[in-house]
């Protein structure tokens, strides 16, 4: 019953099917106006942690014009958590174009409010890891095996269904050009 449900939401939402074993690398475009990337997928999310490999090409760099504009987070990976919403509980990795650099953030929604905290740059044309492993009190980000931040979960966290976050462009603005993210899970 469970296959059949999520078979009809494939189709009725119009998404692709989740990451699987033979393809587990993708590569994911945010076209020019756009904030959503595609392909879009629907996948649940079971586990304490999650992992994958991202490289981020010249795509990447931007320039908005408007510095206030240019420091809103663009979204990597992640995963809503506490049965709810992504605005109120979750967990991903964010980057922006800023100061000549691709910066790295902790990105999270906890009890509705909005915590961003930086990690470190990455390089373009570079493979790097990205973790975040879920406990019962917090959310720790790991960048390529290096312990980066941690962020205390919302305490009232009750376990229930959870959904995957793909890559998004902006807050407000949409990507000014395409912009293409390959992404391997791990």
């Amino acid at each position: 019953a469970q296959a059949l449900l999520f078979a009809c939401l494939l189709i009725v939402s119009g998404c692709e099917l989740p990451f699987e074993k033979e393809l587990s690398t993708r590569a994911f475009v945010i076209r020019a106006g756009e904030h959503y990337s595609t392909p879009r997928l629907t996948e649940t999310f079971r586990k304490e942690k999650l992992s994958f490999r991202a490289t981020f090409d010249g795509s990447a760099v931007y320039d908005l014009a408007d510095d206030s504009m240019q420091e809103n987070k663009n979204k990597l990976m992640g995963f809503s958590d506490c049965n709810s919403a992504h605005h109120e509980n979750s967990a991903r990795f964010a980057w922006q174009w800023n100061n000549d650099q691709l910066e790295i953030f902790a990105y999270c929604y906890v009890d509705s409010v909005r915590i961003e905290e930086f990690i470190g740059t990455v390089s373009l044309n570079e493979e790097n890891h990205y973790e975040i492993a879920r406990t019962d009190t917090e959310y720790v980000f790991y960048l390529n095996g290096e312990r980066k931040v941690t962020v205390a979960r919302a305490t009232a966290c009750e376990g229930g269904l959870n959904y995957m976050l793909y890559p998004y462009f902006g807050g407000s603005v949409p990507a000014p050009h395409e912009v293409r993210i390959e992404i391997e899970m791990l």
